[in-house]
């Protein structure tokens, strides 16, 4: 597939092939509150991968996936394509509202993600505050010196930032691309970003510009990645 269309964009690419410093990406949650999060807690949801999850539960990335659709899935194929976890540390951790940082692999019942649905992403709520502080404290002691934090998610406001600068400080990163897109633009961004192989610029979110113009907007997708 061909490269974004935004010069600007394609200027502050850089090839996977060049040395990479060790990194975990950070996934921000799904909003579970919104219409399709709330299709999959609807037990006469019409959708066959709501009536699944239902009986059996399913991993949280297809779920985040399924609620946000081209953001979320735009962030796995992003930390998929770019990551380089330390030995022994995933690639990508996704946040979650009461249960700090979890793998997308993990398995999530209805009873789980009901128990998610409750608790609002709130900085000042120690139900979201708490677990995300102590898996970060955690995942800071394993880190090799050096190691950088990648947030996949908006720093318009603090509610991811502000928890995880207090640990991560300097070391928490984003891609500056980010600012002035919403959530659709950013996913289709990673999509191409992750077909291409070019990998975004990560600048320090404790000194980023939160808020920026809007950029030009991106070339349609072809179909594979649409799929």
């Amino acid at each position: 597939m061909a490269r974004p269309s935004q010069t600007s964009v394609d200027r502050s690419l850089e090839s996977v092939s060049e040395p990479r410093p060790l990194r975990v990406f950070l996934l921000s949650p799904a909003n579970i509150s919104a219409i399709r999060g709330q299709l999959l807690l609807n037990r006469s949801s019409a959708f066959e991968f709501a009536h699944r999850f239902q009986r059996q539960g399913a991993p949280l990335g297809e779920i985040f996936s399924f609620i946000s659709s081209l953001y979320f899935r735009g962030k796995l194929a992003y930390a998929e394509v770019f990551a380089n976890a330390p030995a022994g540390l995933p690639p990508a951790l996704a946040m979650t509202t009461s249960r700090g940082f979890l793998s997308p692999e993990t398995t999530i019942t209805l009873d789980d993600l009901l128990a998610m649905s409750g608790v609002p992403i709130d900085p000042e709520d120690s139900r979201y505050r708490d677990p995300l502080i102590q898996d970060a404290h955690a995942l800071a002691r394993l880190l090799p010196a050096g190691s950088k934090i990648v947030l996949l998610g908006s720093i318009a406001s603090g509610k991811y930032i502000d928890p995880l600068l207090e640990v991560f400080g300097a070391d928490l990163l984003f891609p500056r691309q980010f600012v002035g897109r919403g959530d659709m633009s950013r996913g289709g961004l990673m999509l191409r970003c992750a077909q291409s192989r070019l990998e975004l610029e990560y600048v320090p979110v404790i000194s980023a510009t939160r808020h920026g113009t809007r950029p030009a907007k991106l070339s349609p997708l072809n179909q594979h990645a649409r799929d």
